[in-house]
């Protein structure tokens, strides 16, 4: 059954999102993050408003913007507000996927315009959020396993490019001299460094690469001299919201929808991924902690439209590069790099120190974060699965996006916009991928309904139940049995996980429909306890039966080929698959 998986050990994980880490620990790895977010969420600012022709009085209060909002998403995803934030480490910044549109849109009708659409498209993702356990079959793990993927090899060409971009009669030793400074720095220390120096890995790679760079004059002393220390950003530069609403918006509106709702998509992948890498035991997945991530996301997007800067996301590759390269996970460490993400937005002048540094440092750093993406990517779809639906669908997800990302189909400098989108790799795969994923079950067969009370008392009707769809379907006898138990068992389990009987007055829904040689079974309720997944995927390491419970537990495991339970805010719903027999 998939359970055993959730066995798998991390021994790379020093500290969890709740385990505390030293003090020289934490201040390593907050410099560590803070430079990861400062650089992509300048670089990201930077080519947008540069694209705009705005002046430097915008550009300043972009940026500054932007990593203040940047640094309290940050800080809201460390923590567990309601239904906002994941409670993991997760760095946050100005992101990429709105880079192509918002220059269309700022050409089209201005900053104001770009505002506005922002701040509409910003809710997709709180309805997505709200909606997630309808859309569970859709975002599956395998869904955000290809993803990322997807997403590491898009962007290892842009490192490749970037690690070759050097001025002119520049030594062609070079460029080659400064990656192989940067990589071999960050590799070696990180294979061979021990305790807190393995920490320091990527900065170490970092200073290398700089160092060699300013040998050969790589380095921009000048842009750095520049910049002041400490600067308050002009309010008067504040673009505003435009209220009119005219046809500009409107065209455009459909195309931020899309893409903001292409974002939250790998926004909930980030959340699934961000549970695996930063426990040292694989659990089942929680949805809250995804809806949680979604939402937090969603609002720094609503923030960044309101400031007149680019959407917020989560940087999954750099976060999960992070916790994998230091092993240290615990969240409160997204605090401190909140913090710092808001104290440098008003010191100019650490931020050029780090844009001082050439594209090849960059470009070095970029790999070797994608590569270790890349990995996480393939590890998400090995551990759920690959049967003859999954390798499908990430086979022509893979073969699709990398099709359109390299030979360039639809054409990126193509002044249509929904060609420019079409252009977009990674945009093109993920929609094919959700859009195969919703065409499969959309075509599967009908799923058929139980309405109960979630009690011991209505185990009579659930199995008469489950025995009428057995003999309609045509299993046999010993089937239909296997069948009928692992429904009591569910039930059972259910309320052991839960309240008392006499308690419980939750309503349970129960869907069930077969595919092929298999019957799945849903059983959707509230709760807000125990995960049924991982009490199943530790069965194996108790010694004994110790109560009824336990038994319960066990001979669920016994029947079913397959059981996940997923929780999400108001419902939980746990999904149980069982083999025909003969």
């Amino acid at each position: 059954m998939r359970a055993a998986p959730l066995n798998t050990l991390n021994e790379n994980i020093r500290n969890e999102p709740e385990e505390p880490c030293s003090l020289q620990a934490t201040a390593s790895v907050t410099l560590q993050g803070a430079l990861i977010a400062v650089i992509n969420t300048v670089v990201m600012v930077t080519i947008v408003v540069r694209a705009s022709d705005e002046g430097q009085a915008y550009l300043s209060w972009a940026i500054c913007a932007a990593l203040v909002i940047g640094g309290a998403i940050t800080a809201l995803q460390a923590s567990r507000i309601g239904r906002f934030g994941a409670g993991h480490l997760l760095l946050c910044g100005a992101g990429p996927h709105w880079v192509a549109i918002s220059v269309v849109a700022i050409n089209v009708g201005g900053w104001t315009t770009l505002a506005s659409l922002i701040v509409v498209s910003s809710l997709v993702q709180f309805a997505f959020a709200a909606w997630l356990p309808v859309l569970r079959r859709i975002i599956t793990p395998v869904v955000c396993g290809a993803s990322l993927m997807l997403i590491s090899i898009s962007v290892i060409a842009v490192a490749v490019e970037k690690l070759a971009r050097v001025p002119e009669g520049t030594p062609v030793i070079a460029s080659p001299l400064v990656v192989a400074a940067t990589l071999g720095a960050a590799v070696v220390i990180s294979l061979k460094g021990s305790g807190i120096l393995r920490l320091w890995a990527p900065l170490m790679g970092i200073l290398s690469g700089c160092i060699v760079a300013a040998v050969f004059n790589l380095y921009d002393l000048e842009f750095l001299k520049r910049a002041p220390w400490f600067q308050m950003p002009s309010f008067d530069a504040w673009p505003g919201l435009d209220l009119s609403l005219g046809t500009e918006f409107w065209t455009l509106l459909p195309t931020f929808v899309i893409v903001t709702l292409v974002v939250a998509v790998k926004t909930g992948g980030d959340g699934v991924v961000m549970q695996q890498v930063s426990l040292r035991r694989s659990r089942a997945i929680d949805f809250r902690v995804v809806q949680g991530t979604v939402n937090a996301s969603g609002l720094g997007g609503l923030l960044s439209g309101l400031a007149g800067t680019p959407p917020t996301v989560v940087y999954s590759p750099s976060s999960i590069s992070l916790i994998s390269l230091t092993g240290i996970a615990f969240r409160g460490i997204g605090y401190w790099i909140g913090g710092v993400l808001i104290l440098v937005a008003f010191f100019p002048k650490i931020t050029a120190l780090l844009l001082a540094a050439p594209s090849a440092v960059v470009g070095s750093l970029l790999l070797m974060v994608m590569g270790m993406l890349l990995v996480e990517g393939m590890r998400m779809i090995f551990r759920e699965g690959l049967d003859q639906r999954n390798t499908l669908i990430v086979a022509i997800t893979l073969a699709v996006g990398l099709g359109v990302e390299s030979l360039n189909v639809f054409g990126m400098r193509s002044d249509s916009l929904w060609i420019s989108i079409l252009g977009n790799g990674t945009t093109v795969g993920i929609l094919v991928m959700i859009s195969l994923t919703t065409l499969l079950e959309l075509t599967s067969p009908r799923a058929k309904r139980l309405e109960v009370e979630l009690r011991t008392s209505s185990l009579p009707r659930i199995d008469g139940f489950l025995n009428d769809f057995a003999a309609n379907i045509g299993w046999n006898e010993e089937s239909a049995n296997r069948l009928r138990a692992a429904g009591e068992e569910s039930l059972l389990c259910l309320l052991s996980s839960g309240t008392k009987d006499e308690e419980a007055g939750t309503r349970l829904i129960v869907s069930i429909r077969s595919q092929d040689s298999v019957v799945e079974m849903d059983l959707l309720c509230v709760f807000e306890e125990q995960n049924i997944e991982d009490r199943l995927a530790y069965m194996s390491e108790e010694a004994q039966v110790q109560d009824d419970r336990e038994l319960s537990f066990r001979l669920l495991r016994h029947h079913a080929s397959s059981v996940h339970h997923r929780k999400y805010h108001g419902v939980d719903i746990i999904t149980v698959q069982v083999e025909r027999i003969g």
